[in-house]
């Protein structure tokens, strides 16, 4: 896939040819996306062209009110490599600048045009518009808002149906506390690149290895999502964790890049009275992910 970076220079481009262009943020990817994506790519083998996203870098809501941003779902780098998956073949990188929000369409200033809106301009310079109506899946809309709200409230299965795959943790393996190894439940400490985070607590998962001497290693994975209370005490301010246990794994996995494909909630994060205790929970925990994974 062809990275572009901006609408400016897909213009100058003279290799881009005809166009079929799916517009939108795409945080997810999710089966409503896939939905508008799939018209593109049909639309763009009729025409004998190129399937073609516009996207935007950073989320417009982050300069319209930063405060109140949503966490973003994925990173622009996971994003476009699912764009890609979904057969675009060019997409384009947005900034969304000030300048960028003032231009008067849908997603400019005031939001002063609608689909009818792009449907007459499209018209009148001999673009086509296709609008693809909303997907939902067992009677919930499906939008990045919904998966937000989903992983958020740690119903992290009810958010795979909706982005048509499981909600994934992708990020750089760090040097921890090294807690786990010392319990023997040794942990890969993972760095999130994304800034949507499940709600706290144990989960079931699948790691995936995707660079590093293991690079291409799947295990399944105890996931714990949490401020490690045992040890920091209740009530701290302590920072959130992401760790995983890779079932039956041995080997190094500092520096390398995992991704966990997050399944089940299995349970809230715990405060024990001893480490004892927390050992042989962790163990119980591990035997529910083995059969889980089976």
């Amino acid at each position: 896939m062809r990275i572009v970076p901006g609408a400016a220079a897909l213009a100058a481009d003279r290799e881009a040819g005809p166009l079929a262009v799916a517009i939108g943020n795409f945080d997810g990817v999710h089966l409503g996306h896939q939905a508008l994506l799939r018209e593109a790519v049909a639309r763009a083998a009729r025409a004998g062209g190129q399937a073609a996203a516009l996207t935007f870098d950073p989320h417009p809501a982050r300069l319209f009110a930063p405060d109140r941003a949503p966490p973003l779902i994925m990173s622009l780098g996971r994003r476009l490599e699912l764009l890609a998956e979904a057969g675009v073949e060019v997409a384009v990188v947005q900034p969304f600048t000030r300048e960028f929000a003032s231009a008067s369409i849908s997603f400019g200033r005031g939001r002063a045009g609608d689909t009818g809106r792009l449907a007459e301009l499209g018209g009148r310079l001999g673009v086509g518009v296709a609008v693809v109506p909303p997907v939902t899946v067992d009677g919930h809309p499906c939008s990045s808002t919904k998966i937000r709200q989903l992983v958020a409230d740690g119903r992290t299965v009810d958010a795979a149906r909706l982005l048509g795959r499981p909600y994934e943790i992708e990020g750089p393996v760090a040097r921890g506390a090294g807690r786990g190894r010392g319990l023997g439940f040794p942990t890969a400490n993972v760095v999130p690149e994304a800034e949507l985070a499940p709600s706290l607590g144990i989960y079931a998962a699948r790691a995936r290895v995707l660079d590093g001497r293991a690079a291409g290693e799947v295990r399944p994975a105890a996931l714990s999502v949490g401020r490690n209370t045992t040890f920091t005490g209740p009530g701290t301010a302590a920072p959130v964790t992401t760790e995983a246990y890779l079932l039956d794994f041995e080997g190094d996995l500092y520096d390398a890049r995992l991704r966990l494909e997050v399944g089940e909630r299995l349970r809230e994060e715990i405060r024990f009275d001893s480490v004892a205790a927390l050992t042989a929970q962790i163990a119980r925990d591990v035997d529910m992910v083995r059969a889980l994974s089976s």
